[in-house]
């Protein structure tokens, strides 16, 4: 029976969790043994769930991944770079498979590492990175590789799901639903990453990369986040039919792969628009298969480490796959920044001085951008005098509705800043 010994960077959560599996591997269906040869961590003397006593210790990262002792090295620590990325390479360099759950790391610098991990002949491995319990990247890459993948789209923060599920469903704000997701552990201590977008951003890219054989440039991806959401933006969006979600999205164009996180309104039917709490959700879209639809829990520490055991798993047979999945036949494509003309329904919210011609202002200016009106809600106005309007375009380029936006903003009877988010198209 073939044995895998493991060196493990990073004892957190998710390595702890990770080491509560190995140690109770016969309720698990792996195809051998697993044993751990080594560990490492910023704290020795930290307290932890588990035992990690009868575990080698090393005190530097790179040591560990460079030992003979362990042929994997799972590298858990975090970050795009510094002692993650310094000892990912060690371990390349090797000769050692490497497993990650390192979403920057991936994202910011994969496609060097691919490449170093095929110069070796090695596995790299990164299940976890991407939607945590959700095996979409193992789908991806390797389930779907008959598949003409066209477009890639999903919900892949639970935090922000969170957030604008919460906010909805108890008319709460913001700040209040994101102290509560704090507290019961769906948002860090400081949440800039998730409500930036920045780890759907970071995760999106991976995705894209691997369904369009592209050369992965996370310059090249935009991201928005949820911060500017309000409460009235999800009351006056659901008035009108739609949900708005933190939407990942990867889709291949004549120009290239278009990758970019953003809040979408989505009409209430939508697939991802069901999705609430702290799930995750991935939907691919390819001929000749149409579209599928992954959904699980995309965080935590036991999600997450079963991720990566399925990584170890697959490693007792490994093959040495293209880490993206690319073959040296496929034709590779760019990262390229999304277009000004590409077309979609609008969703616009705007708060208006409460005195006669606002809407008219609102409305010429409108049409002044070659933007139309579809459906039109107005609110009495608020304790400061300004009423909510609430509008749904009809299709329109990006570059018409950012020119309205810019009209909107020096109109004298707007107030505050215009929210603009794009319209899913429904699929039903």
């Amino acid at each position: 029976m073939k044995t895998l010994k493991l060196g493990i960077a990073g004892l957190g959560h998710v390595g702890c969790g990770l080491v509560d599996l190995v140690q109770r591997q016969g309720n698990l269906r792996l195809p051998g043994k697993v044993e751990i040869a080594g560990v490492t961590a910023r704290n020795r003397n930290r307290n932890r769930p588990v035992s990690t006593d009868d575990y080698k210790w090393y005190d530097d990262a790179a040591k560990l991944a460079a030992d003979d002792s362990i042929n994997v090295f799972v590298e858990l620590i975090g970050g795009s770079d510094g002692p993650a990325k310094v000892a990912v390479e060690t371990a390349l360099k090797s000769g050692k498979a490497v497993i990650t759950a390192n979403k920057a790391l991936i994202a910011m610098h994969g496609q060097e590492l691919a490449d170093l991990a095929r110069e070796n002949d090695v596995d790299l491995l990164f299940e976890a990175a991407v939607a945590g319990g959700v095996p979409v990247v193992r789908v991806l890459r390797d389930s779907l590789a008959g598949v003409d993948v066209r477009r890639v789209t999903g919900i892949l923060n639970g935090t922000c799901n969170f957030l604008m599920s919460e906010m909805l469903s108890t008319r709460r704000p913001y700040e209040v639903v994101l102290a509560e997701a704090q507290r019961l552990g769906y948002a860090e201590a400081d949440p800039t990453l998730d409500v930036s977008g920045m780890d759907a951003a970071h995760k999106a890219a991976i995705l894209a990369a691997i369904a369009f054989s592209a050369d992965l440039d996370f310059s090249k991806v935009s991201v928005h986040g949820v911060e500017g959401v309000e409460l009235l933006d999800l009351d006056l969006a659901d008035r009108l039919g739609l949900r708005i979600k933190l939407i990942a999205e990867g889709k291949i164009t004549d120009e290239g792969v278009v990758c970019r996180v953003e809040p979408l309104a989505l009409p209430t039917g939508h697939p991802l628009a069901r999705v609430n709490g702290s799930l995750n959700t991935v939907r691919i879209e390819g001929d000749p298969l149409g579209a599928v639809t992954l959904t699980g829990p995309g965080a935590g520490p036991g999600p997450t480490a079963s991720a990566v055991m399925g990584d170890v798993a697959k490693l007792f047979n490994p093959i040495a796959r293209p880490a993206f999945g690319r073959a040296d036949h496929h034709d590779v494509r760019t990262f390229v920044h999304g277009g000004s003309n590409e077309k979609s329904a609008f969703f616009l919210r705007v708060r208006l001085a409460d005195r006669a011609g606002s809407l008219a202002q609102l409305t010429e200016a409108l049409a002044e951008s070659g933007v139309s009106v579809d459906k039109l809600l107005q609110d009495s106005a608020d304790e400061n005098g300004a009423a909510p309007v609430a509008i749904v375009t009809h299709i329109c380029t990006r570059r018409e509705i950012d020119d309205a936006r810019e009209k909107l903003r020096s109109l004298d009877a707007n107030v505050g800043q215009p929210q603009i988010m794009a319209i899913e198209a429904s699929t039903e």
